[in-house]
């Protein structure tokens, strides 16, 4: 059995609170994350919303992408449905492998959850929650609904800070050009 390292992303202060809560990520998933975030990055230079998306299976990369429904002109563009277009494209199957994994920097919305399911998608982990629109967790938990028939595992706030902060930062800087296309 192949040994895995781990790392914590919690800040430094070890409270008996903050242990009872604190997660582990595995390098890879932390490597993994990290190209999400890059992929947001790319995405924000288009003036898109800066979320990014991998799946991975086997430890490659099966499918990637990032928001793109201003410049694709199309509503379904988010990040993880760019990804599971381009998996099952390559993989020529509607359906992902077992085990396959979707690293995304945002929570995913209603549309996305649904998506994730019905492509089977065995585990998810998310940076930032979506306070919002956010579907599982924040405002509800679709990814178990005793109704669907396949369920996915949920990890969230891997580089959780770091995506949250891009997130605020592309925000500021879109109301600072309104503002400033006012004046």
């Amino acid at each position: 059995m192949k040994h895995r390292q781990t790392i914590s992303l919690q800040p430094y202060q070890l409270t008996s609170s903050l242990i009872s809560t604190s997660t582990f990520w595995s390098l890879e998933d932390v490597s993994w994350m990290q190209q999400a975030l890059s992929l947001a990055k790319q995405g924000a230079a288009r003036e898109e919303v800066p979320v990014g998306a991998i799946l991975v299976y086997n430890q490659q990369i099966i499918g990637q992408g990032f928001n793109e429904p201003i410049g694709r002109h199309d509503a379904t563009a988010h990040a993880e449905i760019v990804a599971l277009r381009d998996a099952c494209m390559r993989l020529s199957n509607y359906r992902l492998p077992l085990q396959t994994t979707l690293y995304v920097t945002l929570e995913p919305c209603t549309m996305c959850i649904g998506a994730l399911i019905h492509a089977r998608v065995d585990r998810l982990i998310y940076a930032a929650s979506e306070p919002r629109a956010g579907m599982v967790g924040s405002q509800m938990n679709l990814a178990t609904q005793p109704f669907y028939n396949h369920s996915i595992q949920v990890h969230q706030g891997l580089c959780g800070e770091h995506s949250s902060q891009m997130l605020k930062g592309f925000f500021r800087q879109r109301r600072q050009a309104l503002k400033n296309n006012k004046r």
